[in-house]
């Protein structure tokens, strides 16, 4: 394959992946697809000026096809850093692409040589690939064997294209060292580049992926409106303490809480207005907990508090100085502000518990301070007994 041919398959495949997207992107909405997609769109557009080199004016397709390629390069290691959380286009890539257009446009300007300018562009495109091939090698201990293999591949591939720009302007005269020649270099190079248009491809839909499942897995046990554990992440995190309370040693407590007539603050304002002081609740609960403690909503306005290391005492304690900031906590909504209360029961986690009997006991302190009048903290051991009045 020639080295024009080579040129064309590249403006192609890029052109195909910006298609791919448009008609993906309905169901994509992940971080740096929207850079990916740009950074496609420019390196079609710069391919496709570079194949029609000689046919275009020379400002077309030598300057602006190169710094609109550049651009391209720099937006898809962007893309991967935007994927694997963070976003290094404004603060270091973009300080880097100027410079590179910088000099490549003067050398032009210049006079200089093609083979200097190809140098110029080779070794930086080379750079914007080793920043990509960082971005998927962050979690490298903990990738998996595709990732590891993407990211030695990418930064192979960006020694091959920078190796390309110097050998070039090494061999400026034409001659070439044995079978080693300026074809054979530049083939070898846009090879390179059509290579690495895969490997990125397929490690920007790797992260997305990842990114994905990850956010699933998420999903499955956390609670999306107020960012807490949902009652199956809860249940996991408290097993391990179930078994340690077997042992001897601090136990662990655990608080039941129920906002007090919830249901009237949906059916008066609205469940966006409900949505809004569950969420204040839960902020104002965790301003009360350690960084230790663990709070998840089962259900409802209905939440649970684990407190690891702690007796009765202490977590009845912890109790009411977040019945007292519940009650305290006003939550401006557009056409009121809402003051709510919260019924508490607690206990702590005994030797022969399972979950079931855990939380019927805490449950049923709960249910004894809601019919105590609610406001209220009950611990489970004198629920038989009555409220602990407030």
């Amino acid at each position: 394959m020639d080295i024009k041919t080579l040129v064309l398959a590249l403006a192609l495949g890029n052109l195909s992946l910006c298609a791919a997207l448009f008609f993906y992107q309905s169901e994509v909405r992940s971080s740096g697809h929207a850079t990916w997609t740009t950074a496609k769109q420019c390196q079609a557009v710069a391919w496709a000026l570079l194949y029609l080199r000689g046919t275009l004016p020379d400002f077309l397709t030598i300057p602006l096809a190169n710094a609109i390629l550049l651009t391209g390069f720099a937006l898809d290691a962007s893309a991967l850093w935007e994927q694997a959380g963070r976003r290094v286009w404004r603060r270091y890539l973009l300080p880097v692409l100027g410079m590179a257009i910088g000099v490549y446009s003067g050398a032009w300007l210049l006079g200089l040589p093609a083979a200097e300018r190809i140098a110029i562009a080779s070794v930086a495109a080379g750079l914007f690939f080793v920043a990509g091939a960082a971005a998927l090698g962050r979690s490298w201990s903990a990738g998996s064997m595709l990732r590891r293999y993407l990211v030695l591949a990418m930064l192979a591939l960006a020694l091959v294209v920078a190796a390309r720009g110097v050998l070039t302007a090494l061999l400026q005269d034409g001659q070439g060292w044995g079978w080693l020649s300026i074809e054979l270099i530049q083939g070898a190079g846009l090879a390179a580049l059509y290579l690495m248009m895969l490997s990125n491809a397929f490690g920007y839909l790797l992260l997305s992926r990842e990114q994905s499942q990850g956010e699933l897995a998420r999903l499955e046990v956390v609670d999306a409106l107020t960012d807490v554990p949902n009652r199956r992440g809860f249940y996991n995190a408290l097993t391990p303490w179930i078994a340690l309370a077997r042992r001897p040693g601090m136990p662990t407590a655990l608080i039941i809480l129920n906002l007090d007539h919830f249901k009237r603050v949906n059916d008066n304002y609205g469940h966006p207005v409900g949505d809004l002081v569950l969420k204040a609740m839960v902020d104002v609960c965790k301003k009360q907990l350690r960084d230790s403690d663990l709070m998840g909503r089962l259900g409802g306005a209905e939440f649970a508090i684990q407190l690891p290391r702690t007796s009765q005492e202490d977590a009845l304690m912890v109790a009411e100085r977040i019945r007292n900031a519940v009650a305290a906590l006003p939550v401006k909504a557009e056409k009121a502000v809402i003051n709510m209360t919260a019924s508490l029961g607690v206990t702590t986690i005994r030797a022969d518990d399972s979950t079931v009997s855990l939380f019927k006991r805490a449950d049923e302190a709960l249910q004894e301070a809601k019919q105590a009048g609610r406001n209220r903290v009950v611990e489970a051991s004198q629920a038989a007994a009555g409220a602990l009045e407030i």
